[in-house]
C-alpha cells in the first residue's frame, strides 16, 4: 500500500480518535481502516493507539507519529503543486522575509530584477526571530536573515558581510575624529535592536563589545532607523550601523570601525526540502545587490552559518 495513503489514514483516526468517524471522513469501511492501521502498526513495530470498546487514544509513539505525518503529508502536497505549476509555467509569487533595517536601495533593486521575471515578490518586514519561525512553517519560501542564526532544517545561500562603524551626534567630543574604536565609546549608552528579533546576532554584538573595552552605561532597543535617529540624538547613546542611518540626518555623523571589528552578516535561507523553484536565483541576486555597496564582501563559508551564543550583560 501507498506509504502517504497509510498516513493520511492514520492522521484521521488519530485526529478523530474514533475508528466510525474516520473511516466516514475517508470515504472507506471501518474494518479495512482497522486492518490498514493494524498493517501499519506491525510495519513501524510500534503501537500507536490504545483502544477499547469505549475510547481510542494516541499513544507516546502514535503522537511523534502524527507529527511528523503532518509535516510529511503537507510537504508532499506543496511539491506536487510545485511540480505542477512549474509544469505549466505557472509559479507561485515567492514569499520572502527581509529584516526591517534593510536599504531601500537593496529593496528596490531586488524588486527591479525580479520585475523582469515571471516570479512575483511579495515581500514582508520582519525580525530573523520572526523568518525562521514562519520558514518552519512553510508560511515564507525563504528570509534575509542576520547571522549567527539556527539553521536547522533550512538551506543558505552565499553569505555577506557588511562592516558596521558608529553612529554618534555631531557634537559629540569623538565626531571630530576620522575613525574609532569600540574603547573610545567607553562611558556611552548603545542603541540597539531588541535581541528577540535577532538573539544570534544581538548576543555577537554585545560580546564584542565587552571584548574590545566597550560596557555600555545603558542599552536602548530600537528597530525602526528612525527610531534609532532620535535616540542618538537626544543623547541616550551611540548606534552601531553601515553608514546609511547618518546620511538621512545632518545632525548625526558616521565614523568607521577597523577592520573587522564589527560586521552584520546575511545570508538568504529557504526550507532544505520542496523549496520553491525560484529560491536559489533570489539568492544569487541578493548578493549581488548587497555587494553593489562597495563595502560588503561573501563571508568565510565555514563561518556562514553559526549558532547563536548567549552573553551574560548587566544593564545599569
Amino acid at each position: 500500500m501507498d506509504p502517504l495513503r497509510q498516513l493520511r489514514y492514520f492522521v484521521a483516526v488519530a485526529e478523530e480518535l474514533h475508528f466510525g468517524r474516520a473511516a466516514i471522513r475517508l470515504g472507506i469501511a471501518q474494518p479495512p481502516l482497522s486492518q490498514r492501521i493494524r498493517k501499519l502498526e506491525d510495519d513501524l513495530g510500534a503501537k500507536l493507539f490504545e483502544r477499547d470498546s469505549r475510547r481510542v487514544e494516541l499513544t507516546e509513539a502514535g503522537q511523534i507519529l502524527l507529527a511528523e505525518s503532518r509535516d510529511l503529508l503537507a510537504r508532499w502536497d506543496r511539491t506536487k503543486t510545485l511540480v505542477a505549476k512549474t509544469h505549466r509555467g505557472e509559479v507561485d509569487a515567492l514569499r520572502v522575509g527581509v529584516p526591517p533595517e534593510l536599504a531601500g536601495r537593496v529593496l528596490a533593486e531586488i524588486l527591479t530584477a525580479f520585475d523582469r521575471t515571471d516570479v512575483r515578490l511579495d515581500l514582508q518586514e520582519l525580525s530573523t526571530a520572526e523568518q525562521v519561525r514562519l520558514l518552519a512553517d512553510r508560511q515564507l519560501d525563504a528570509g534575509l536573515l542576520q547571522h549567527p542564526v539556527d539553521v536547522v532544517g533550512l538551506e543558505l545561500g552565499p553569505a555577506v558581510d557588511t562592516p558596521l562603524g558608529v553612529v554618534l551626534p555631531r557634537d559629540s567630543p569623538l565626531a571630530g575624529r576620522s575613525g574609532l574604536t569600540l574603547a573610545d565609546l567607553a562611558g556611552l549608552g548603545l542603541v540597539i535592536f531588541p535581541r528577540a528579533a535577532a538573539p544570534g546576532h544581538y548576543d555577537a554584538t554585545l560580546r564584542t563589545c565587552w571584548e574590545h573595552g566597550f560596557r555600555p552605561s545603558s542599552v536602548h532597543h530600537a528597530r525602526n532607523p528612525e527610531f534609532v535617529l532620535g535616540m542618538v540624538l537626544s543623547g541616550h547613546g551611540v548606534a552601531f550601523d553601515q553608514g546609511m542611518v547618518a546620511q538621512k540626518e545632518p545632525r548625526v555623523v558616521w565614523r568607521p570601525l577597523p577592520d573587522g571589528t564589527l560586521n552584520r552578516r546575511m545570508s538568504l535561507a529557504w526550507p532544505a526540502t520542496a523549496p520553491h523553484p525560484a529560491v536559489r536565483e533570489l539568492a544569487e541576486l541578493v548578493v549581488r545587490v548587497v555587494r553593489g555597496d562597495g563595502v560588503s564582501a561573501p563571508a568565510p563559508v565555514q563561518d556562514a552559518a553559526q549558532r547563536p551564543w548567549n552573553v551574560v550583560y548587566g544593564h545599569s
